[in-house]
């Protein structure tokens, strides 16, 4: 029998396993297990000093904060937000801020312990840290989110700082959030400080200090490796087709920046529904579209697909780039791609990698794929300090330089020890961090 594409298709979904609650006595590992499994595997695979090992197992501080806000009908709610700062051996901490309703300190200590590795396999002079709010922004007006934000600041100011800890956007979050966040930071240090905290926060407006090319720099870092990945492989981008999960900030942006080369964007997909158009979908249009309708789902001239079948789609490239476990051991064996770079933070977890290893698809991992945020902060965060403002060209070739010098690093140092990407780019931190560690001892 003849066995077509859309046959192939129907029989994965129909042979995949069910998404289900799953019973108490088999939980799914934690997203910060997960964390821990990869960091324990590179540990052991490059004999990392057990001492060292110990302290970076764990995370230095756990802020949990709880406050009060008056919404718009009067009523006051309590809201919880969380900051945790993971180690600073580099240099301060760093780490994005997130809205959204599934945010707990599992996840936050996760994103926190990822920033740290991210800093380290780049190069930069940041710690790891990450923070966010419980809540699901969609419910609140702007002025509602405005109180949150501000309230929310000002119960973390004794625990951040431009030269101690330093906030940036994540999911749900955007240069405004961090206007109103710097703004209730400046209000509580005296005056003749206040011009000198400018960099407390990144990824602010450029009108208030913030850097040309920020916006973009997560989704242009992504495409900065793949296009690395591309050389290495022999790869014509300009005839090849990708796919993106997430449709706001990185993937938007990491589908714009994909279109000059002449890739085809040919499904996509965010918490409204996916899309399909094998065609071509037009990712300026689709930024226009979601940025007026809040999502994807009802695309011009795309038709609907289930989540299974956008998984399914056959591309040569697969952009995550919404939230974590999206690959996992129920959805990993769906993918017909070459390549799956990682625009989110830990869209893969450890099944998922197994199985794509198995089935011989590429991995760029998250603390590589997505560092692109975090360098163009560190360049946002010289300039406030400097004073200075750098055009769009040279951020955008120091962001160039950095990251495809540490693809480089993790591409030689899979080589050298035979394992994954995943497991190569932590190596490539955690030899970092140990070297440090060797170098200033332990206090006392």
């Amino acid at each position: 029998m003849t066995i077509t594409r859309d046959t192939k298709t129907r029989q994965k979904i129909e042979k995949a396993p069910k998404e289900r609650p799953v019973s108490p006595e088999k939980k799914q590992p934690s997203v910060y297990e997960n964390v821990q499994r990869q960091f324990n595997k590179a540990a052991d695979l490059m004999d990392l000093d057990p001492s060292i090992r110990q302290i970076l197992s764990t995370t230095m501080n756990e802020i949990i904060v709880h406050f009060p806000v008056k919404l718009d009908d009067g009523t006051v709610k309590m809201f919880t937000g969380y900051r945790v700062q993971h180690n600073d051996a580099l240099g301060p901490f760093k780490g994005g801020l997130r809205f959204h309703p599934q945010v707990n300190i599992d996840e936050v200590r996760a994103l926190a312990s990822w920033m740290t590795w991210k800093s380290a396999i780049v190069h930069i002079p940041f710690g790891g840290g990450k923070g966010g709010i419980q809540l699901d922004p969609r419910d609140y007006s702007e002025a509602e989110l405005e109180r949150i934000t501000r309230r929310f600041t000002y119960a973390l100011a004794n625990n951040i700082g431009p030269e101690y800890d330093i906030p940036a956007p994540d999911v749900n979050t955007n240069g405004k959030i961090m206007a109103w966040f710097l703004d209730t930071y400046l209000s509580l240090q005296p005056p003749h400080e206040r011009q000198r905290c400018v960099h407390v926060v990144t990824g602010k407006p450029v009108e208030s200090g913030g850097s040309l090319g920020r916006d973009k720099a997560t989704g242009q870092g992504v495409v900065f490796t793949i296009e690395e990945w591309a050389k290495d492989n022999d790869f014509d981008l300009s005839n090849s087709t990708y796919i993106v999960q997430g449709t706001g900030n990185v993937g938007s942006w990491a589908a714009r920046l994909m279109k000059p080369h002449g890739a085809k964007l040919i499904a996509a997909e965010d918490i409204t529904g996916a899309v399909s158009k094998p065609d071509g979908i037009d990712p300026d249009e689709m930024a226009e579209y979601v940025k007026e309708h809040g999502g994807v789902a009802g695309f011009p001239g795309a038709e609907a697909i289930d989540h299974h079948t956008f998984l399914s789609t056959k591309c040569d490239i697969f952009i995550p780039a919404a939230l974590e476990n999206q690959i996992n051991g129920l959805t990993a064996s769906l993918l017909d791609c070459r390549l799956v770079a990682e625009g989110a933070n830990g869209p893969t977890d450890p099944i998922g990698d197994k199985i794509l290893q198995d089935n011989g698809i590429n991995l760029i991992p998250d603390v590589l794929c997505n560092a692109g945020g975090v360098i163009v902060s560190y360049f946002e965060w010289l300039q406030n300090k400097r004073s200075e403002f750098w055009e769009l060209e040279e951020v955008d070739a120091k962001l160039h330089k950095i990251i495809t010098c540490a693809y480089k690093k993790v591409r030689d140092t899979a080589a050298e020890f035979d394992t994954d990407w995943r497991t190569a780019a932590y190596i490539v931190a955690l030899r970092s961090l140990e070297t440090v560690y060797k170098e200033r001892g332990i206090f006392p």
